[in-house]
């Protein structure tokens, strides 16, 4: 139960004692010991790191299961006459419009200008959640400051400061950005210092101690001890950033997938319309995944 069951004779220690044990009858001279005992560990360890190798693709292999289910309900269900397909099309059609807009060119070009303002509103609204949300936590002054800021504009629905960033940005990236740049700061400022405040008093004591300064304990108490909610405010506040761009991108541009999005509504062509909405999909899964892996490497200790 639980994972492959372990012969105790093929355990480091056990194959490294029997490879001490005297050789008898042998001609000529014994090979060395410590060598063998490197070989038997070495092969051990090979043998643990295959079976571990196993587990992450089964595990990346059931990540995917659901979407590709989820994708063939879809198209059995239109294909058995369950549904319009004028204004739901099957995923064989989305496909066949995907290749097309893919083969002109046109979607590389919008989804590259999508992820070029994510990403850019991203890291900067990201950053600076990170360092307000370490220093609320160390420092109670900033706390208390910046806390009722946060408790007042974290509610206001950030595609509600459109109009007023079109008036100070004007109608370029400039505001599609800084509306990103809005959105994620705020989930990741409160996941910060809600995983900063909860680090244990006693590393808190044990650094103190020490004699640690405040910059040792802001970049090695404070921040390592929030990474893991730092990674999950992060995690949110991609999904966001993707929802308020794409809402952005109804109105005021000319380019981007939500103006792809809306631009086929209007035109009533429904297919490439759901090739937006399925991109943004696969744009989330993709992020998501990516996040998973850095997570991985940057959070070692953390239990899956």
């Amino acid at each position: 139960m639980g994972g492959p069951a372990v012969d105790p004779c093929t355990t480091p220690t056990r194959l490294a004692s029997l490879a001490t044990l005297p050789t008898r009858g042998r001609v000529g001279p014994s090979l060395p010991l410590a060598p063998i005992h490197f070989i038997v560990n070495g092969m051990v360890k090979e043998s643990f790191m295959k079976i571990e190798m196993s587990t992450k693709a089964r595990e990346r292999l059931l990540y995917l299961i659901s979407p590709i289910g989820l994708i063939i309900i879809w198209q059995v269900l239109l294909m058995t006459g369950i549904g319009d397909r004028r204004f739901i099309p099957a995923p064989s059609d989305i496909a066949q419009r995907f290749v097309k807009l893919a083969g002109s060119g046109q979607l590389e070009w919008h989804v590259a200008v999508t992820l070029y303002r994510v990403v850019l509103g991203y890291i900067i609204g990201a950053v600076p959640g990170v360092v307000v949300g370490l220093l609320m936590a160390m420092f109670r002054p900033v706390r208390i400051f910046v806390d009722p800021l946060i408790a007042a504009l974290f509610p206001i629905p950030k595609i509600a400061l459109m109009p007023l960033l079109l008036l100070a940005f004007g109608f370029g990236d400039a505001s599609k950005i800084a509306l990103v740049a809005i959105a994620v700061f705020f989930p990741v400022v409160v996941n910060t210092y809600v995983g900063a405040a909860n680090i244990e008093t006693i590393y808190w004591d044990v650094a103190k101690n020490y004699g640690a300064s405040q910059t040792v304990m802001f970049t090695r108490i404070v921040f390592f001890g929030a990474l893991p909610t730092i990674f999950a405010g992060l995690r949110i506040a991609l999904a966001v950033s993707f929802i308020v761009l794409v809402a952005s991108e109804f109105v005021a541009t000319k380019s981007g997938i939500g103006y792809l999005i809306w631009n086929s509504w209007e035109l009533l062509q429904v297919d490439v319309m759901f090739v937006g909405i399925v991109t943004i999909g696969i744009l989330g899964l993709i992020s998501s995944a990516l996040f998973q892996e850095i997570e991985r490497k940057a959070i070692p200790w953390k239990t899956e």
